[in-house]
């Protein structure tokens, strides 16, 4: 991309504003944000505090006319993406890239839905950001993992998006079989996600807890066993990889769903466990650990301590 290429994100949440900030930090004319409503106006009054830093990021609502971004982050909740995609309708041109961090297998087709084939796949891995109103702190920044479905060439526009990344200091990596880091990063949330939900557990408890582990173990493999039988090339290897990661994360961190539970706010259960139970029953794969789980969790989000 041009010196001059500019960002915008959906979705200033914790993950969403400590990218914002990276891209601030580069060139404080190249990134905005999109918000509309009393969203839009708390971003443009307070801004965002992010590691100790504000950060007066500007703010776009949908219906602002400035020229299209050349690329567009979208790092939404799931429950709210489909609403929120036409407020994107200026910010996406003939030449915009979009890339989803969002959690789940979905995003990319709900988006493409909307805007044709601007999409790329993408994942986001060991970022341990969180968020408290317009306070965003994070330890570790992590990596985006993005591109075409095959990488075995880079196509343009994902050499254009690296560069950009370069220049912001936004870590990433671009690997071959994209789909299969995306299962890769499915197994990961519905493991830690939905176990630290249920035992209310932070990362350290992962990092030391056997029990801890086997239920997250549990969940994973079950992914694991309807990925193979989607045709996804997914085995044990894939699983232990994740143990370094989780090791390198604070252990006071908490995961996006546990946050979520401690906030009384909807999770992110049916695009995890409800996921897991929906395409075991299409491959034929039993998910009795997922289904508990999906369980679970709905008696958590309505009847919170």
């Amino acid at each position: 991309m041009k010196p001059a290429s500019t960002v915008s994100i959906l979705g200033a949440g914790a993950m969403g504003a400590a990218y914002a900030s990276r891209f601030y930090a580069m060139d404080p004319t190249c990134v905005s944000v999109v918000a509309q409503g009393e969203r839009y106006n708390r971003l443009q009054r307070d801004g965002l505090i992010v590691n100790d830093e504000h950060y007066a990021i500007p703010v776009l609502t949908p219906e602002d006319t400035t020229p299209p971004s050349d690329l567009v982050i979208v790092a939404l909740k799931h429950r709210d993406l489909a609403a929120s995609l036409e407020m994107l309708r200026n910010r996406v041109g003939d030449n915009t890239v979009i890339v989803s961090v969002m959690n789940g297998l979905d995003s990319e087709g709900i988006i493409r839905s909307r805007f044709g084939d601007k999409v790329l796949y993408a994942i986001s891995v060991g970022i341990d950001a969180q968020r408290q109103g317009n306070v965003i702190n994070y330890s570790k920044i992590g990596k985006i993992v993005f591109g075409e479905p095959d990488n075995t060439v880079l196509s343009d526009r994902v050499r254009r998006v690296q560069e950009l990344f370069d220049r912001a200091s936004v870590p990433y990596d671009t690997p071959v079989d994209m789909i299969r880091q995306m299962w890769w990063k499915f197994m990961i949330n519905v493991g830690i996600n939905q176990a630290s939900a249920v035992l209310r557990a932070p990362y350290g408890v992962f990092h030391t807890s056997q029990h801890a582990q086997a239920i997250m173990e549990a969940a994973m493999r079950e992914v694991i066993a309807i990925a193979q039988a989607s045709g996804v090339n997914m085995n044990d290897d894939d699983l232990n990889n994740w143990y370094p990661v989780m090791r390198s994360l604070h252990p006071q961190g908490r995961t996006s769903m546990l946050q979520d539970i401690e906030a009384g706010r909807e999770t992110e259960v049916d695009i995890f466990a409800g996921k897991v139970v929906a395409v075991g029953l299409q491959v034929g794969v039993p998910t009795p650990v997922n289904e508990l789980l999906l369980h679970a969790i709905k008696v958590i989000e309505q009847c919170p301590q």
